[in-house]
């Protein structure tokens, strides 16, 4: 075995250990536990990770509960900071309050209350700026959902849709990635290499989609994480580079797009600041993502933006 396959098989394992983290984040995990996931020995493991990630296990954890629980601060209105906390594996509120502050320079009930005060400046500002701005919702007795007219110029419809629990093989990518159309090119050219011998591309139910693990305005971008990724048959055997995962269904709001890649970001932005105030939804705790049911054209790209929403 060469020295890249064996690269491909360590990064393969790590990546599998932080999908499990990330699914139970909620939960205390031990060394052994982990490395068992990883299956490395425990007295390697921790070595492994490190010189993988950059941090250890623990710092992973540690960061990843103090992120997301920035991200539910400033998403979920109604939790209260004790729930938030135990929701991120916390037990103890004041070490929460604690870690929280030495990570962000700020208490959590001072996130919350600048994170509000900032969200009421945009719409206040966005109010002045387009006073006929709207999303307004009705019932498509066609497709038997709720959607929304809107007069946001790179939206092109937004619906609510219920999505299956989709199987997806994946290739991850750590560090900054904003704007950078090559190296999109390159993770999707890797993956449909991989996936086009396996008769895994095109047929019923077919998609191609990129999570993204982490928010671009808390996370470092040397940490941002994305996984480009194809849905595939629960079955499919994945190894190296190519990770397998499971992304929970569920309600989604389903927000389309026509941008080129400067767009992307203020797209999302829309949703989020825009959108999500008038629509009587509040984002839910899974993945956020974007599907692509076309080819790019002229520079332009049609990008479906799906975030899990429940009732606010």
């Amino acid at each position: 075995m060469s020295v890249s396959l064996i690269q491909k098989e360590y990064i393969s394992r790590i990546n599998r250990t932080c999908d499990y983290i990330e699914k139970n984040i909620d939960r205390l995990f031990t060394l052994e536990e982990l490395a068992g996931v990883a299956n490395f020995s425990k007295y390697h493991f921790h070595r492994v990770f490190f010189g993988l990630c950059g941090e250890t296990p623990f710092q992973f954890i540690q960061r990843i509960r103090l992120e997301k629980s920035a991200i539910l601060i400033a998403t979920q209105p109604n939790e209260t900071l004790s729930e938030i906390a135990y929701r991120c594996g916390f037990t103890d509120i004041s070490v929460f309050s604690r870690n929280f502050k030495q990570h962000f320079q700020k208490t959590p009930s001072q996130y919350r209350t600048e994170k509000r005060k900032n969200s009421n400046h945009r719409q206040t500002k966005s109010n002045d700026i387009q006073p006929d701005f709207f999303a307004r919702s009705y019932f498509c007795h066609e497709s038997q959902t709720l959607k929304w007219r809107t007069n946001m110029t790179l939206n092109k419809g937004v619906e609510i849709k219920e999505f299956p629990k989709m199987t997806v093989a994946y290739i991850r990518y750590t560090g900054a990635y904003k704007g950078d159309e090559k190296l999109f090119e390159q993770l999707w050219n890797k993956l449909f290499s991989w996936a086009g011998p396996r008769n895994l591309i095109g047929g019923p139910g077919f998609k191609s989609l990129i999570i993204y693990h982490d928010s671009i305005e808390i996370t470092d971008e040397s940490k941002l994480r994305m996984s480009v990724c194809i849905t595939v048959p629960s079955e499919t055997k994945t190894g190296g580079e190519i990770g397998k995962m499971e992304l929970e269904g569920g309600n989604y709001v389903v927000a389309r797009f026509e941008v080129n890649a400067e767009q992307f970001h203020q797209a999302w932005q829309w949703v989020f600041s825009e959108w999500f105030p008038q629509s009587g939804y509040q984002p839910d705790d899974r993945p956020c993502f974007e599907l692509y049911s076309e080819e790019p054209k002229n520079g332009k790209f049609i990008v479906d933006i799906c975030v899990p929403v429940k009732p606010l």
